[in-house]
Formats: structure tokens, C-alpha cells, sequence
């Protein structure tokens, strides 16, 4: 089943909102079948909301739209699609009755602009939000059909997963969309592509997507309209089979975060960590301790952002005044000072230059080394990433985290 989405709210095109609310939709309608095949964002104004539901319709006999339900002069979705389907608004005395009780019980005042949220197109089927005082509405007639839902996003979801996805769910005959996520990284999205050409062929009818981002590259994999248990069966081997050539590059599926598959393997081993940043200014340990249960593994770190502190940690004063700060020998020496200081089997330092200055022509902004330093010694490795101060620092992290999971999985310390 195929439904196009339209979503409302001047706030949305200059940017002051971000539209989370479609990512969401997207992914709770693949589990009842149903497959957003267009997706339009349209300001607060009749004339735009007017049109982009028409031509969805004409398009596609189901539209969900997302915003203008609200008490304001700009909420006006319902009276343009309410006129699109001929249909005049109606007074509910119920629908008010609950707004009043909820003013109640919270303690606010309530005002008459709130009444507007009681009318409801005739014959329109009112969906209850008890997060809210605006109730979703489904709307049928000639045109199609609409389905019409509140764009504060808590209340959207649970719309969404109370009324509309059971609804739905019941018109798509048990079928599903579904997806599954191989996470990558320290590899090029073109070079990914290279490695995966000889495989994609055969992994039809599912279809396969690249997502790049700072971090990495995430695989989608997507099955389309199959009963559960097959869509599960099709991408467990699609899945096998795309990672066979890559599988030095795959470290999770779904959202899993580097840093927690990195945790989980050195707890399997009883190992512990410790950190040594320049560059990243803390953003290694940032990383490291969002992970519920780090304690267990990190030590913790430093910051040693200036040379003094590198000195102090125990980086030797010749090795900064021969090499430099962002240098092989110092980052090695920064890896095995915080392993000593800290106590930790493994440690791991990062220096770097993130710019915009203070590259040359040996040296250029970009550059980073990275370490890590254990029983059996240290290794460093060089680098030279693109993008502004923040993505230099974000790549650099992750680098780290990857360089540590490929050091993890291969030791037998």
C-alpha cells in the first residue's frame, strides 16, 4: 500500500524545525506495508496546503498530513482540506468537554481560540490524543482519503502507533516493509560500491541504499511487501552475503554505535581503557562514556590540549621539540603515558590539526595520528580528513574507535 505525506508548518522551510516527525512515519508505516512514496513540506498558507493535498490525492487516494491543527491564526489545514472534500466543520461537544478537563488538570487557562480544535469535518472519523487538544482526523470522500495528524511530535506518534498504524496494518494483508542496517566505517562510500558491485545483482528484489555521513556508511537493505517471517529469512542472507566482502569494515547493524561494540568486546575480554586527546578535545571520552555501563572498562582520560599538559602526561620534552606535537613519536608516547598513568590494558591518543589554520604544506590541515598502546606495544597511524574543524574532530573519533574495534578483534591479549 502506497500513500504520499504532506507536511505543514512555515517553521519547517526556514529551518527552525527540524522534521522528525517524517523519519518516523517512514519507519513505523514500513511495519504495517504501507510505503511513503512522496513526500511534500508546504508553509502555512491555503493556497499551498490546498494544492499540495490535491495533487497528492490525484496522485495517490491516501495522504497523511502532519501540522496546522493547532488553536492559532496560521493552524488552517482542516478548514483547506475540509473544503477540498465539500465538507462543512461541526461542533463537537465532547471533543471540548476533554480540552476543558485537560486546561483542568493542569492548571491553565483556557481561551476561546481552543474551540476551533472541537470542529470536526462532517463524517470524519476523530482519532483521540490524549497528549494533546488537537485529535487526529480521517477523512473519506470522493477525493480519497486524508488523514490528518497534529505535528508536535510526541503526539504524532502516538497517533500513529495507537490509531492509524492498527488501521492500516488491517488493509495491507499481512505484508510488511522492512529493513535492516549494516553500519561501516573507515572505508569510502566509492570504494564500498566497488567492493559490493559483483554482489548486488543478486541480492534482488531487495534493493540496496548507501547513506554516507561523517562516521561512516550505513547499508540499507529493504524488502518490499512480504510476509514477515520471509522479509526476516530474505535479509538475514542478503545480509551474510553483502558483509563477506567488507566484513573488516562492518562493526554493527541498526544504530549501534562504535563505541559500544568497542566496549562490548573489551568487557568480553576484562579489559580496560584509557584515553590521551588533543585535537578531539574530549570527544573520544564524550563518545566512549555515552555508552550505558562504560565504567566498567574506562579508566577515563585527559585533555592535553596544550604541550605542557602532553609534557606533564609524560611525553618527553625532545620528542615535542624534534617531532612536533602532531608527529608519530608523540602520539605514540601519548597512548603509552596514559596507559601507565591510568592502569589501563589499552590506551588510546589522538593529535591532530583541525584547522582552519595552522596547517603547512608537510603537515596540512586534516592531519591527524592516532594510537593505541598495550601489552604488546604501540602502533600509530596517519590520517588526512576533509571538512570543516568540526568534521575533521567527528572522522578523527571515529577513526580512533575503529582503529581500537580492529585491534580488539584481531589481539589475544
Amino acid at each position: 500500500m502506497d500513500l504520499e505525506l504532506v507536511t505543514i508548518g512555515t517553521e519547517l522551510l526556514l529551518g527552525f524545525t527540524v522534521d522528525t516527525n517524517s523519519a518516523f512515519l517512514g519507519q513505523a508505516l514500513a511495519g504495517a506495508g504501507v510505503r511513503i512514496t512522496r513526500r511534500t513540506s508546504v508553509p502555512d498558507e491555503p493556497a499551498a496546503v490546498a494544492a499540495a493535498v490535491s495533487e497528492a490525492l490525484a496522485r495517490s487516494r491516501l495522504v497523511i498530513t502532519t501540522g496546522g491543527l493547532g488553536p492559532t491564526k496560521d493552524d488552517l489545514s482542516k478548514t483547506v482540506v475540509a473544503e477540498l472534500f465539500g465538507l462543512p466543520l461541526e461542533f463537537h461537544q465532547e471533543i471540548w468537554d476533554a480540552i476543558v478537563a485537560r486546561f483542568a488538570r493542569m492548571g491553565r487557562k483556557l481561551s476561546d481560540r481552543n474551540r476551533c480544535q472541537a470542529e470536526v469535518p462532517r463524517g470524519a472519523t476523530v482519532l483521540p490524543n490524549p497528549r494533546g487538544t488537537a485529535p487526529g482526523l480521517w477523512i473519506s470522500g470522493a477525493p480519497g482519503e486524508v488523514i490528518m495528524l497534529p505535528g508536535v511530535p510526541g503526539e504524532m506518534r502516538g497517533l500513529v502507533s495507537n490509531e492509524v498504524v492498527p488501521r492500516l496494518a488491517a488493509r495491507s494483508g499481512g505484508t510488511v516493509v522492512r529493513s535492516h542496517v549494516l553500519r561501516t566505517t573507515g572505508i569510502a562510500e566509492s570504494m564500498l560500491a566497488e567492493r559490493l558491485e559483483p554482489v548486488e545483482d543478486s541480492l534482488a528484489p531487495l534493493t540496496l541504499a548507501y547513506l554516507p555521513s561523517l562516521e561512516g556508511v550505513d547499508l540499507r537493505l529493504t524488502v518490499w511487501n512480504a510476509e514477515p517471517d520471509r522479509a526476516d529469512a530474505l535479509l538475514a542472507e542478503a545480509a551474510a552475503r553483502l558483509q563477506q566482502p567488507i566484513a573488516e569494515h562492518v562493526y554493527g547493524t541498526g544504530q549501534q554505535d562504535l563505541a559500544e561494540v568497542v566496549l562490548a568486546r573489551f568487557r568480553e575480554r576484562q579489559w580496560t581503557l584509557a584515553v590521551a586527546e588533543s585535537c578531539t578535545g574530549g570527544m573520544l571520552g564524550t563518545r566512549i562514556t555515552a555508552i550505558p555501563g562504560s565504567s566498567g572498562v574506562f579508566r577515563g582520560g585527559l585533555i592535553a590540549y596544550h604541550d605542557e599538559l602532553k609534557r606533564d602526561l609524560g611525553v618527553p620534552a625532545r620528542i615535542l621539540e624534534q617531532h612536533g606535537a602532531v608527529s608519530e613519536e608523540t602520539v605514540r608516547e601519548m597512548a603509552l603515558a596514559a596507559r601507565r598513568k591510568y592502569g589501563a590494558t589499552t590506551a588510546l591518543a589522538i593529535s591532530g590539526i583541525a584547522g582552519p589554520d595552522g596547517g603547512s604544506s608537510e603537515k596540512p590541515v586534516g592531519t591527524v595520528w592516532i594510537a593505541h598502546a598495550d601489552a604488546a606495544g604501540s602502533e600509530a597511524h596517519r590520517a588526512v580528513f576533509p571538512g570543516s574543524r568540526q568534521e575533521i574532530r567527528i572522522r578523527a573519533t571515529q577513526a580512533a574507535l575503529w582503529r581500537l574495534w580492529r585491534r580488539a578483534r584481531a589481539a589475544t591479549l
